[in-house]
Parts: structure tokens; C-alpha cells; sequence
């Protein structure tokens, strides 16, 4: 591992300056040679070294086991012991520290150069580990998050079902007409709840398992949309009003039918769900040089500044959201839909005042490199 920074921690200054001058033969780069524990300590704080060699016999209060411990605690760097002292009791202080490596005087280069080797990997292996246990955490709280959203946004609709089929189970005959439609509507609002929250966790799923696949194919884009506005707005009751605004040519448009779906589904299920009941949704579509642009607007409660850098995290949702009901997975699966298609999405938002997400498309009947 050529080029990697070493702190040298040597007292006697001839046996330092040939231990300096082999490092750089072996091609190490030497950042900083000191005679004291209290130097060390100084100089690695500020140099950052990939590796330290120590004696142990060194100037200064401490010795070089209580400095080397003192590094590894609380600057995680590793150490090599390099001394003429290989007693038991010398060993034993040594061992406690977790030293990297322990060379005693006289040695060759073979022997430092295989030294430093090995705690240099050692060091990769470690990290790569603590990455991994990492991960695995977050894996795991990752899932405990999404049963505990699984458990509360099931039982809320199902809830709601139930209330209502026993109201009109007991009272259907006494209640007026109006009051119940009321509970019938309430139940299919609830089902589709249910649905929703059911396709996002399958099709997300399938995003991670790489099920769904990029398959670039012709597609008449202006009626494609027009028929996906149709379903949304049937899906919402015709609670709000999209209009679409195709520009240029969508001649030879060659897009995954199946990931933009997903993609403008979620995109403007989002716009009609935080945009007031009545609101207008905007859907533009051009086309310009390959490309394929969606705009999407609408002028809802906008996304806080705080929360617009976890805005594709899964189960993330703004802190304004309030009682809309919601899993934070639809902007998940846009991204995942995005990367599939090799893709590009931005937003611009504003508390109050609504958010516009812009998505860029390559259009061809090719995989793009």
C-alpha cells in the first residue's frame, strides 16, 4: 500500500533518520518524526497518519505503550511497537493497547515492510467490518420502522371500515340517505388507502430486489399521460383538476411505460394529496433534444427547507404533513424508478406556496451508457 502517511516516534534521532530514510525506500511517505509521547500525540492529532510507529523507550512523561493507547483510543489510528525491549512484563502493558504489530530491534526491511503491510490491511478489514455492523444496524432499524408504519397506517383505514360497516350494520335504516353515503364513501376511501399503501410496499420491494427491469420501448406519450391523469383522477374522487400541457413533438418518444407509471403516479398522487381540496395540478411534458422533460406542480403546503435533504429517504414525510395519510415511500420508488431509467429529478419548494418536481428522461430505445 505505496504513498500511505506514517508518524515515526523515535527517540534516539540516528535510529529514527534510518528508519525515515527505509520508510520512504519501501514508499511511505514520512509525515512527521517526534522524540516525546506528548509530540506524538500532538502531531497525530494534526497529520492524521495512516499508521504510527512507536518505541516504547521515549522522552516526555508518558511512554510509548501509554501514548500508543492514547492514539488508538481516541484518534482510531493503529500502531507498531518498534523496540529493543521484548521483556514479559514489557509484553503484557504492550497487549493491552491492541497494537497493530510489534517489531523488536535489530530488524530488516523485510520485516518492516511485511509489518506495516499487514496492519495496514488490518486496518482496511476493520473499517470495512464497523461499516458493515453499520449498515446492519440501519438495516434493522430501517425495518423496525416499517412495521411499526405498516401496523399504524393499516389499522387507522381498517379502523374506519369497520366503524363504518357497523353503523350502517345497526343504524343503516334510521339514517338518512346522505349520511350514508357518507360511511360508504368513508369505506372505499379506506380501501383505497389500503391499496395504495399495498402497491408502494410491492413495488418498492421490487425496485430492491431489481425485479422490475429497464425495457425502453415506443410509446404515444401524450395519450399515455392523458389516460394515467384519467386514473388519478378518478382513483381521488375528481377531488382536484390536472391540467396538461404536452409542448413540441412526441414523435419516436422511446420511454419504460412501466417506470413512468410509477414514477408520475406517485409524483402526482403527492401534488393532489398536500394541494387543498379543489386545487389545480400542473402536468407539463416537453421534449427537447432526446430528452423527455415532466413538470409537476402544484400549490400545496411546500416541503420545509430541514426536510427537503431526506425527501427520498424511505418513510421519510415532512414535519407539516400533518393528519395526511401517507407512508413516505411514493418519492422512494420515483428515485428507484429514476435510477432504473437512468434519470434525473430536482424539485424547487416553498412553505405555503406549493412545490414543483422536474424529471428528465433519456428517450431512446436503447440502454444509455
Amino acid at each position: 500500500m505505496v504513498g500511505e502517511k506514517v508518524l515515526v516516534v523515535e527517540d534516539e534521532r540516528v535510529v529514527a533518520r534510518d528508519i525515515e530514510k527505509r520508510l520512504k525506500k519501501l514508499g511511505y511517505f514520512v509525515v512527521a518524526s517526534v522524540a516525546s509521547g506528548e509530540e506524538a500525540l500532538q502531531k497525530a492529532a494534526d497529520l492524521r497518519p495512516d499508521l504510527v510507529l512507536m518505541d516504547i523507550q521515549i522522552k516526555g512523561e508518558m511512554d510509548g505503550i501509554e501514548t500508543a493507547e492514547q492514539i488508538r483510543t481516541e484518534l482510531d489510528i493503529p500502531v507498531i511497537y518498534l523496540t529493543a525491549y521484548a521483556d514479559e512484563d514489557t509484553l503484557q502493558r504492550a497487549k493491552v493497547t491492541e497494537p497493530f504489530g510489534y517489531i523488536v530491534k535489530p530488524f530488516d526491511e523485510r520485516d518492516l515492510h511485511v509489518a506495516i503491510e499487514v496492519a495496514l490491511r488490518r486496518r482496511l478489514a476493520e473499517a470495512a467490518v464497523r461499516v458493515a455492523l453499520k449498515k446492519e444496524k440501519e438495516l434493522s432499524e430501517l425495518k423496525s420502522r416499517f412495521w411499526s408504519m405498516v401496523v399504524h397506517e393499516f389499522r387507522n383505514p381498517l379502523a374506519s371500515i369497520l366503524s363504518s360497516a357497523q353503523l350502517l350494520e345497526r343504524h343503516g335504516h334510521d339514517l338518512v340517505e346522505e349520511r350514508r353515503r357518507e360511511y360508504l364513501y368513508l369505506i372505499q376511501n379506506s380501501i383505497r388507502s389500503l391499496d395504495s399503501l399495498l402497491n408502494d410496499i410491492l413495488h418498492l420491494s421490487q425496485a430492491e430486489r431489481q425485479v422490475l427491469e429497464f425495457d425502453p420501448q415506443p410509446i404515444q406519450l401524450e395519450s399515455f399521460c392523458q389516460q394515467t391523469i384519467e386514473e388519478m383522477l378518478f382513483s381521488t374522487g375528481f377531488s382536484h383538476q390536472i391540467i396538461f400541457n404536452p409542448q413540441g413533438s412526441f414523435k419516436d418518444v422511446c420511454l419504460d411505460q412501466k417506470l413512468l407509471w410509477h414514477i408520475l403516479t406517485n409524483l402526482l398522487s403527492n401534488a393532489i394529496k398536500y394541494s387543498p381540496q379543489g386545487g389545480v395540478i400542473y402536468l407539463d411534458v416537453i421534449c427537447p433534444n432526446g430528452e423527455v422533460i415532466f413538470r409537476i406542480k402544484d400549490s400545496g403546503i411546500g416541503i420545509p427547507p430541514e426536510d427537503q435533504q431526506h425527501l427520498f429517504q424511505p418513510f421519510h414525510r415532512a414535519e407539516n404533513v400533518g393528519s395526511i395519510p401517507g407512508t413516505g415511500l411514493g418519492l422512494t420508488m420515483v428515485k428507484s424508478c429514476l435510477d432504473l431509467h437512468h434519470g434525473e429529478i430536482s424539485f424547487e419548494s416553498e412553505v405555503g406556496r406549493g412545490t414543483t418536481f422536474t424529471v428528465k428522461l433519456f428517450s431512446s430505445c436503447r440502454v444509455p451508457n
